[in-house]
């Protein structure tokens, strides 16, 4: 079992799951400069003889679930691999979240908020989507998946779900959103939510040390449309950009599955981590700080 400090409390110990993902790295190198005691593992979560194995291996208190199948170099793959989507997604997911649950082990789970679409309820300029907002989206099989799991894992008591959208490191790493978006030959003009990994990563660590569970839309307070995050790329980090719009019916042309479209109430979020005197900034604000790092680092 996890060491005892000097108070007599279990010390808390995380494996991460996905441990040579994206997410998964930027949460391992979070945990080790907190000093935390931190491992990670690329066992399938299908597979629940190799996760029981793990779990008792490693005697976590926490378990972070960045793993996960988002498809290569988009979502468009998983439209071509549903059973890999499903064994994944789904499969996996409940499988890790079930085991967790039978050990006593919190398990946080990075989930998505591209399981909405703006509606007439929900312009892009009205109120944005609550936790308790039923999925309006399913253009796509992998949001269709991210939603029906969701459904059913939020039952589990020992679960935080977490939902991300398109997420923004501090360098341009492929996975990076702004990356993704600044290679596009064209881009659609829309608001979305997204979220900063370093404002919103260690907010995740916050959560599960307090045993949060539950669903909080996880990304920076309001929308930030293409356009406003590809003008501020320019300005800051990189002078030369330019770029091209098109419109929604274009895009549609040239990509397999659709794309959600939203922006996420954090309203949830942004009153629980104040009780623990963590803020998130706004998109914008978020934005700039991000291509502001960028820029000091020398990235290009």
């Amino acid at each position: 079992m996890a060491p005892i400090n000097a108070n007599g409390e279990q010390k808390h110990r995380f494996l991460i799951w996905g441990g040579d993902g994206w997410v998964a790295g930027h949460l391992k190198t979070l945990l080790e400069v907190q000093n935390k005691e931190v491992y990670s593992t690329t066992i399938r979560m299908e597979n629940r003889e190799a996760v029981i194995q793990e779990l008792e291996r490693i005697q976590p208190t926490h378990v972070l679930n960045a793993a996960g199948c988002t498809g290569r170099p988009n979502v468009d793959w998983c439209e071509d691999n549903r059973e890999a989507t499903i064994r994944s997604n789904v499969v996996g997911t409940l499988n890790l979240a079930d085991c967790c649950f039978l050990k006593g082990i919190h398990c946080t789970v990075f989930a998505t908020g591209c399981i909405y679409q703006y509606d007439e309820k929900h312009p892009w300029d009205g109120p944005g989507f609550l936790e308790t907002d039923p999925a309006n989206f399913a253009g796509s099989f992998y949001s269709m998946t991210k939603a029906h799991v969701e459904e059913v894992i939020k039952h589990y008591s020992n679960c935080l779900i977490l939902r991300l959208r398109m997420p923004v490191s501090d360098d341009l790493h492929p996975r990076n959103f702004v990356t993704k978006i600044s290679k596009y030959e064209h881009v659609v003009n829309i608001p979305n939510s997204n979220t900063i990994l370093t404002d919103l990563l260690p907010a995740s660590i916050l959560l599960a040390e307090h045993g949060d569970v539950g669903v909080y839309n996880f990304t920076n307070p309001g929308a930030i449309s293409h356009n406003e995050v590809l003008t501020l790329f320019r300005d800051i980090v990189r002078p030369s950009f330019t770029w091209k719009n098109f419109t929604l019916e274009e895009q549609a042309k040239v990509i397999k599955a659709g794309r959600s479209n939203c922006k996420l109430d954090t309203t949830k979020l942004v009153s629980k981590l104040k009780a623990y005197n963590y803020e998130v900034p706004n998109i914008h604000e978020a934005y700039r700080g991000c291509f502001e790092r960028m820029k000091t680092a020398g990235i290009q």
